[in-house]
């Protein structure tokens, strides 16, 4: 008989790590403190690209793999919020770049910086859409707070939890890193466009979705405060306004805030806890739909015993 799984956390890692296991014949509830349009996934930019996360190695194959998936999605983009965007990624070489992106299709080098077509997920669509998938394949989603892994009823628990691991594993190596962006009417741009200096607490990106552009950004380390600084609003917009300045006229439609779970390195391993099995799936930083199928079914292999 297939083990019964409980995954705690409902955000991108969660429900993909749920469908994984379904699929391969689990029995998986997943137990979320918050419905996933309150998940830190919802507030992603979602541009596949691997951003402070390690280690590198790893990163690569479980990036690859989740491109790979998100090609094939990309083939339905209303019903799975993914689309292949072409787009830039301002100042970067290949040079500074690890062995994963030999393996991207198109990825070409300018005096700009790196062009590619890659996926643009809009992470609304796209967290519905996983759950409706995870759900066609026997599973099922629970609002639940956990407090304590180990009163966790179930053969094999599976531990998603992102940033909330800080506290309830705990894992003091897990820290926020602070994301603001806005969202605006699209004044007609296509292109995404990126500039990222990795020691900087601000980012410049402009990601078209269908029906608005996404505006950013911030990459404030160890700032826990989940309200919309219109200060830092107003830079986002201005530095975007820098790049394409029909941006500065946009109406306004939003303004969120996340919290990325960094970690020295993504942590992706297994320990007995009492009868059960407790599989760590967390600390994917800025790159957490990046990641997400290859780092499922890393840790899939390990709830079912084969790593």
């Amino acid at each position: 008989m297939s083990a019964e799984v409980i995954v705690v956390g409902g955000g991108v890692i969660g429900l993909t790590t749920g469908i994984v296991l379904a699929e391969s014949g689990h029995r998986v509830r997943v137990w979320s403190r918050d419905p996933a349009g309150a998940t830190t996934s919802a507030v992603a930019g979602a541009l596949w690209w691997p951003y402070r996360i390690e280690p590198e190695r790893l990163v690569g194959e479980w990036a690859l793999e989740s491109l790979r998936v998100y090609g094939e999605l990309a083939a339905d983009p209303e019903a799975t919020g993914v689309r292949l965007v072409r787009g830039v990624q301002y100042g970067e070489r290949l040079a500074g770049l690890g062995d994963w992106a030999a393996h991207v299709a198109g990825l070409t080098e300018d005096a700009e910086g790196l062009w590619a077509r890659l996926p643009l997920i809009d992470m609304p669509v796209h967290l519905g859409w996983l759950r409706a998938r995870f759900e066609a394949a026997g599973g099922t989603v629970e609002e639940r707070t956990v407090t304590d892994l180990a009163q966790v009823p179930a053969d094999v628990v599976v531990n998603c939890t992102g940033l909330g691991a800080r506290d309830l594993v705990p894992d003091p190596e897990v820290r926020p890193v602070r994301g603001q962006l806005v969202v605006v009417e699209n004044p007609g741009i296509e292109e995404w466009f990126t500039s990222v200096d990795h020691e900087a607490s601000e980012t410049t990106y402009l990601f078209p979705q269908p029906d608005r552009l996404i505006l950013g950004g911030t990459a404030q380390e160890d700032v826990w405060d989940l309200t919309p600084d219109p200060a830092v609003a107003e830079a986002i917009v201005a530095r975007c306004a820098r790049i394409r300045p029909e941006v500065a006229e946009a109406k306004v439609l939003d303004h969120r805030v996340g919290l990325r779970p960094v970690r020295p390195s993504v942590r992706i391993e297994s320990e007995p806890m009492g009868r059960s099995l407790l599989v760590h799936n967390y600390g994917h930083g800025g790159a957490g739909v990046t990641v997400a199928w290859g780092s499922a079914e890393a840790a899939a292999r390990l709830a079912a015993g084969r790593d």
